[in-house]
């Protein structure tokens, strides 16, 4: 078998180098997926946040929002948890769950945008009359009425399941905490 015409030619070198050398840039192999959450985070379940303000919280799964954070509330009315984002990362799961046929979801898909959450920027650059007005208390944040709403239809439709279950409203007003002697890694949660 004879070789062919491609296999005969030896390899021209480059009639052209170029003076300096050009970067070229690595081609990146990451790609963005949507977050894949944990089996045992599932709407419903009861979490007990570890981090943030309302560490030691033990509030309700409501929904997996696109960014990879979960949307859980207290309820309000029974530990003062409002509607928030939460890393996963940061919750434990237990193994009570509460339903969730009651809420409304028209609401959840409203809340679960991603302008929700965004806090309107400031007017004005804190500047020489808020450095003399530091022994002043600052003006207290309003909540909006939409989100009040929302938090009242959530909690509405919530606090019907939760009395209908024995101590539950106690277990979800009650805090967690560790002492000295607690084995997390050993508890059943």
């Amino acid at each position: 078998m004879a070789p062919t015409k491609e296999e005969q030619k030896p390899a021209k070198a480059s009639k052209y180098y170029p003076a300096e050398d050009v970067a070229v840039p690595k081609k990146a192999r990451k790609s963005v997926r949507p977050a894949k959450p944990r089996a045992s985070l599932q709407p419903g379940t009861v979490v007990i946040l570890l981090a943030g303000r309302f560490r030691g919280k033990r509030v309700v799964l409501l929904k997996h929002l696109p960014q990879g954070v979960l949307l859980v509330t207290g309820p309000f009315k029974v530990n003062g948890v409002p509607l928030r984002r939460v890393n996963a990362r940061y919750v434990i799961a237990t193994s009570t769950t509460v339903d969730l046929k009651g809420i409304d979801s028209k609401v959840l898909d409203k809340v679960s945008e991603d302008g929700y959450f965004t806090k309107d920027k400031a007017a004005h650059k804190p500047g020489e009359d808020s450095f003399f007005k530091q022994g002043e208390k600052p003006e207290k944040k309003e909540t909006s009425k939409d989100r009040i709403e929302d938090q009242k239809s959530v909690d509405k439709a919530l606090l019907a399941t939760i009395k209908k279950e024995a101590h539950l409203a106690d277990y979800l007003s009650a805090s967690f905490s560790l002492r000295s002697s607690d084995r997390p890694h050993q508890m059943v949660f």
